[in-house]
């Protein structure tokens, strides 16, 4: 059952954090399913724009609704993920989307004021909720790439007036992750005193949370020892850190990288172990299998595990 964002975030607000994960293609979207299912979580799917180049927008929208007739109790909401203006437009117009990201973050202030305000404005006329981001994270997403000298932490102050001037429904803030599979070197924990001044200052507003991947080590370890050169040093967000973020406002945790990593480690191994082989539908079935599993655990560490319940009582409100 596709519901709205907000639905979502009415619940879990200061409880736990809805996992909002990326998809490309049909072996994630049945693994994300098979997880979200196993673990009694809602989650968010997010489709950047990256993944609707990558075959059709039109696929996987008709991907995403074929498995809503699959998993008939799954419980969740549709994201653009990083969006431009163009992109919101588009999504929004579709009648597709619970909700959209405009990423002008890279922009002015008051640029990006502005062109989140004329996406608000959009999108509310159409019942779709709105993530905004403010300051900057560092890592690769998509096209986007800031490297770590010209990232920056969200300004609690500046977050006030964000959110005021712009109306917008969520506020993506830059609170000490990073896009991408190399994200750190030695140990980094987010930056809590931003997170609990952003929650005092603006009570209520969902604080999105992005590049909140982990990185395993072990993850990492397969991959090279089958084949792989990724920096074993390459660290990201304790899992651990999750639920003590979500009880502070951060009500949606993005994670795609570690999803990636389980692509890259299962179908290397396989093919490692099978040199003959070239039907890529068996590693597929084992991938849908282990992105499942993988999808039950970040819900459990994200706390939104056994949700589902709560969430469909609150339908009915």
């Amino acid at each position: 059952m596709i519901v709205t964002t907000a639905q979502l975030y009415r619940v879990a607000y200061g409880k736990f954090a809805v996992g909002a994960y990326n998809i490309n293609n049909a072996e994630q979207t049945m693994g994300l399913f098979k997880g979200c299912l196993a673990s009694n979580a809602p989650f968010i799917i997010q489709l950047s724009k990256g993944a609707r180049k990558y075959t059709d927008k039109r696929m996987l929208e008709a991907i995403i609704r074929s498995a809503e007739e699959i998993f008939p109790d799954a419980i969740y909401a549709v994201h653009l993920d990083h969006g431009d203006e163009e992109t919101c437009y588009d999504c929004i117009d579709s009648g597709f989307y619970s909700s959209v990201m405009i990423d002008a973050s890279h922009e002015t202030f008051e640029e990006n004021v502005a062109i989140t305000k004329r996406v608000v404005e959009r999108a509310h006329a159409k019942g779709i909720s709105v993530e905004a981001e403010l300051g900057m994270l560092g890592g690769v997403e998509e096209d986007i790439a800031v490297d770590e000298g010209n990232a920056c932490l969200t300004n609690p102050e500046e977050a006030v007036e964000f959110v005021k001037q712009t109306g917008c429904d969520a506020l993506a803030a830059a609170i000490g992750t990073s896009h991408g599979a190399y994200k750190f070197k030695g140990h980094q924990s987010l930056h809590f005193h931003v997170i609990e001044a952003i929650q005092k200052k603006i009570p209520g507003t969902p604080i999105v949370m992005h590049g909140s991947s982990s990185v395993p080590a072990e993850e990492v370890r397969r991959i090279n020892a089958a084949g792989g050169t990724l920096d074993p040093s390459a660290c990201g967000v304790d899992e651990n850190e999750y639920l003590p973020a979500a009880k502070l406002g951060v009500t949606k945790v993005n994670i795609d990288t570690d999803g990636r990593l389980v692509w890259t480690r299962v179908h290397r191994e396989f093919f490692r172990d099978h040199p003959g082989d070239f039907d890529f539908r068996p590693p597929g079935k084992i991938f849908i299998e282990e992105y499942a599993n993988f999808i039950a655990h970040k819900n459990e560490k994200l706390g939104s595990a056994g949700q589902i319940a709560t969430i469909r009582e609150s339908l009915k409100k």
